[in-house]
């Protein structure tokens, strides 16, 4: 299916769906959400969105194939128009994070309003392990968010780290046993049906408005480091070694 949407008492609801990749984002699947994005922001009924993915898993992030080619990271890029969307999205976003989320399905939830965790689920960001930079205004929001330390940690080893680790350091809000992940995101999604729309509103956009412009300048800084690098020696090397399947070797790809 690759992107699922639905409508229901008042929430939109954005499911990555691509199970046999373990619902990793390509191109296509991209300006699916946008459009998804455009219809819930111009319809009135939907008070809220809520994102998951399908099955076990939340997303692994981008999809290799995709990934690999430069121009994922070109200026008029899904991706980008995607990051665009969701970073100006006026009404709250919520998601629901099941199983592994993997580089921009973590990056992603930094732009999300409130965030629920399922236990077990586990979190990395390998841009540095791909020979790349982050994204998505990650290097300015994770600092702010979980201090510069722990963000680096993060960003520059992309290790994997678990669910109550995420709520530590305040991507996420709270973790739930999986079996109730859903329905609890769902009816925080539908509380919003209570509270006027227009209150809520501008409420985000002023918890959100000091760093709007900073966000979208770090967005397009990162991605004028990320696109040269996508086509550089060091991500060729890493995403060889993973199709490969052995161990990258950097040793001649320069620094």
């Amino acid at each position: 299916m690759g992107i699922g949407y639905e409508f229901d008492q008042g929430v939109a609801t954005l499911i990555f769906d691509r199970q046999d990749k373990k619902n990793a984002i390509t191109g296509d699947m991209y300006e699916a959400i946008v459009r998804n994005l455009r219809q819930a922001s111009g319809d009135k009924a939907v008070r809220a969105l809520l994102i998951t993915g399908a099955g076990s898993t939340f997303t692994a992030g981008n999809d290799l194939k995709d990934f690999s080619d430069p121009r994922f990271a070109r200026p008029d890029s899904p991706v980008l128009s995607f990051m665009q969307a969701l970073a100006t999205f006026e009404k709250p976003v919520i998601a629901a994070v099941n199983g592994m989320a993997v580089g921009i399905g973590v990056t992603m939830l930094l732009h999300c309003d409130l965030v629920y965790v399922a236990e077990g689920a586990t979190f990395s960001m390998p841009f540095v392990n791909l020979g790349l930079v982050p994204e998505f205004g990650s290097t300015l929001l994770l600092p702010a968010i979980a201090g510069r330390v722990r963000a680096s940690e993060k960003l520059l080893l992309g290790r994997p780290f678990p669910a109550a680790e995420a709520v530590a350091m305040g991507i996420a809000n709270a973790v739930l046993p999986a079996a109730e992940l859903l329905a609890h995101a769902t009816a925080v999604a539908r509380s919003f049906n209570a509270l006027p729309p227009g209150a809520v509103r501008d409420s985000k956009k002023l918890l959100r408005e000091s760093q709007a412009a900073l966000v979208q300048e770090a967005i397009l800084r990162e991605l004028n480091v990320f696109g040269p690098r996508l086509a550089g020696p060091e991500a060729r090397e890493a995403i060889a070694a993973i199709r490969e399947k052995r161990p990258a070797d950097f040793s001649k790809t320069g620094g």
